[in-house]
């Protein structure tokens, strides 16, 4: 009787088997083995597949025998360990810029890193429908193209948008695009920025990548690298509340002492704190944006502006405010 043609794919075949339908708990005779070959219509003995197996792990695939009552073989040294796997899928979950279709991809994929009883505990933990998402299934391209602008040390071009009352797209500069140089990606306040040198500006921002259509590589060589060559990310993005811009100061602020936690939190362990018997004051760099007010002021009275007068004068004016909506 003639083989078929699958005969020769009959240890990649078996290997497949033990990556699917194995794992520790879930053991796979080598008849089960025999039966899934015969389903490809390749033909095994008992033999046969002790030596594939024998074979496989002299390549250096883990494969485990087990013996007793629940007999047969899986793989145990998988390249992500199930915990690892459910870490990843509530990372894909959880981030925002990650449209809801390309969640349910990403988790697919993963799914398939383990074995289908392992994989549907991941399936469990998938609730990616009534999560907030980005619409923009560009960002994908974005990411790759700011990661080949900076490897070809290049510029980019890309048009930038907000979104309108009507859910449309706005395109900023009439939908001139702009060209700047990438010099970074960061994730601040779960969205993802290009940090990148205007040069018609003279100086470094930040663009929302999941806001940036038809980007591409230009043929320019990308500028800015003396502002670069210092560059501390940490401390760009915290001076940035949310990356909202705003002019740069250094505000002095009075906190009740129990916020020393959030304080290091969020501007790190080296920043200046003067403590006092009730209290302590913090100097930090930060810019001046309305989600800074806000959080000032969603502590209350645990946090008072002392310096600048400007950005004492604008929590004290947006807290009137807001006071007079409830009046």
């Amino acid at each position: 009787m003639p083989k078929s043609e699958n005969q020769k794919l009959k240890l990649l075949y078996i290997l497949q088997i033990l990556n699917v339908h194995s794992d520790e708990n879930h053991p796979i005779t080598t008849n089960e083995i025999i039966e899934r070959l015969a389903k490809q219509d390749i033909t095994a003995e008992r033999k046969s597949i002790y030596d594939d197996i024998r074979a496989l792990q002299r390549f250096g695939i883990e494969v485990e025998s087990v013996k007793g009552k629940s007999s047969g073989y899986y793989i145990s040294g998988r390249m992500f360990e199930l915990p690892e796997l459910k870490l990843l899928v509530d990372v894909v979950q959880s981030s925002k810029f990650i449209t809801a279709k390309k969640s349910l991809e990403l988790i697919k994929k993963l799914e398939g890193l383990t074995g289908k009883h392992e994989a549907s505990q991941l399936q469990r933990q998938v609730f990616v429908h009534n999560r907030i998402k980005t619409m923009n299934e560009s960002i994908y391209y974005n990411v790759d193209f700011i990661h080949d602008a900076i490897s070809e040390n290049k510029k980019i071009s890309f048009k930038y948008f907000d979104w309108d009352f009507k859910g449309e797209r706005k395109y900023r500069k009439n939908g001139e695009k702009y060209t700047v140089s990438p010099w970074a990606l960061t994730w601040d306040d779960e969205n993802y920025y290009m940090i990148a040198y205007d040069s018609e500006k003279g100086m470094i921002k930040h663009y929302r990548v999941d806001k940036m259509v038809s980007a591409e590589v230009t043929d320019e060589l990308r500028e800015g690298k003396e502002f670069f060559e210092s560059f501390d990310m940490a401390l760009y993005s915290n001076k940035f509340f949310g990356m909202f811009g705003g002019e740069e100061i250094s505000a002095v602020l009075k906190c009740d002492k129990s916020l020393i936690g959030i304080i290091i939190d969020r501007f790190g362990k080296e920043t200046m704190t003067i403590e006092y018997d009730d209290y302590f004051t913090v100097t930090v760099n930060v810019c001046q944006s309305p989600l800074l007010i806000s959080w000032i002021m969603g502590f209350g009275d645990r946090i008072e502006v002392l310096k600048p007068q400007s950005l004492r004068d604008a929590v004290r004016d947006t807290a009137h405010k807001v006071a007079a909506v409830y009046e």
